[in-house]
């Protein structure tokens, strides 16, 4: 370790892409660091330098070109002035509120993420925590262990999942059977749609929060949206902590003015508040409702191939690859790509406003993407975000 660390503090000797990892990804405490590992690139690994991360940073300056981080890992836009060569982040989360996009589209850089892979999961999650809110699950679980049933009787009843109304606080790609609230109003899904959180809550049972954490949606779920949620609520967060004000949460479930809570994810991990760990309406997980074995293999696959990618195209040309972040929502149809045949294709902005055409001959970095092109005769799927290597 201590060779390792030495070498870290040195700047590099070959040229192999070099990718700086800010801090450790949970897959890395899961499966070892060399989860990630591909012999088209190379990690730095700040966290195993006896350096401080700015000295760190300065000494490896020339040799960065992408970055790997995850959602506890900041990208900010002091770390990417310090690291001139830098093309690419790669986050390995869904959300990419911890990565400063604004200094990445003025300097050209792309940010790829896990566009869907975790939404299956995440689902898989809301549906859990809700259940088991409702119908008492860990409560329960807890009461037997402890010997109580013997000695105090039967457990108290849960409530009924069938017949609830759901909503939904920002419908993306992470689904179920519901009303929901979005920055606009989804044309192609048939659920009844509510132009603010409030009147969901009033028309909800339970609320699922699904939406990215942005400066319009911190603290989105305060006192109002509870007291309209009501007695009979319940709130579920798989999102990210700061969507919700946990001070107004913990008041709420502690008078009983909501039923209950599932929450994945906390304002100020990881630490929770101490209130809730006495309470049987809460249901708490440690930030994992994206964690399965078979979704990190998948996110494995898509981040050593989208490195892999940019690191070959990086040691193949002498010249720096123009990256571009397309933060456009393309037109809802489908279009073809022929391999070396570069079409022209539309974009639009939310508010329908034609914008130039793009010549895209590249490939599509895989990622937290809106639209996404695979090589050869495939046709375009339209996702959310792109990064695309336009040449």
């Amino acid at each position: 370790m201590a060779v390792a660390a030495e070498n870290q503090s040195q700047p590099p000797q070959n040229d192999l892409p070099y990718v700086l990892i800010l801090k450790p990804p949970t897959a890395f405490s899961i499966f070892g660091d060399h989860f990630f590992h591909s012999p088209k690139f190379q990690f730095l690994k700040p966290f195993e330098s006896p350096l401080p991360l700015p000295q760190f940073l300065l000494t490896h300056a020339q040799s960065v070109q992408a970055i790997l981080t995850s959602a506890s890992g900041s990208v900010t836009a002091d770390t990417i002035r310090l690291l001139p060569r830098l093309g690419l982040v790669v986050t390995t989360s869904q959300g990419i509120n911890h990565i400063d996009l604004s200094e990445c589209r003025r300097r050209g850089i792309a940010v790829a993420g896990a566009g869907t892979i975790f939404s299956t999961d995440c689902a898989d999650s809301a549906v859990g925590l809700l259940l088991d809110v409702l119908r008492k699950v860990s409560a329960a679980n807890r009461y037997v262990k402890q010997g109580l049933w013997s000695t105090q009787g039967n457990y108290p009843l849960g409530y009924k999942l069938g017949g609830k109304q759901v909503g939904i606080v920002g419908l993306g790609s992470i689904r179920c059977s519901i009303s929901y609230n979005s920055r606009s109003k989804k044309p192609s899904v048939p659920y009844t749609f509510y132009p603010n959180v409030v009147e969901l809550a009033v028309n909800c049972d339970a609320l699922i929060i699904c939406c990215a954490l942005t400066d319009e949606t911190h603290h989105l779920i305060g006192k109002e949206v509870l007291s309209a949620l009501g007695k009979d609520g319940v709130i579920i967060n798989i999102a990210r902590g700061p969507i919700i004000d946990e001070k107004e949460l913990v008041q709420c479930l502690i008078k009983r003015e909501i039923r209950g809570a599932g929450l994945d994810v906390f304002e100020h991990e990881p630490d929770v508040p101490v209130e809730l760990l006495a309470l049987d309406n809460v249901v708490m997980s440690p930030h994992k409702a994206v964690c399965t074995t078979e979704s990190l293999e998948e996110l494995r696959k898509t981040v050593t191939s989208t490195l892999t990618y940019f690191a070959t195209k990086v040691h193949s040309q002498s010249r720096p690859l123009r990256l571009h972040i397309i933060d456009m929502v393309v037109k809802t149809h489908r279009l073809t790509y022929n391999r070396g045949q570069p079409q022209r294709l539309p974009f639009i902005r939310e508010q329908p406003q034609r914008l130039p055409h793009f010549d895209v001959t590249g490939h599509i970095l895989q990622g937290e993407v809106r639209c996404s092109m695979l090589q050869g005769e495939k046709e375009m799927m339209t996702k959310s975000w792109c990064v695309a290597i336009i040449r």
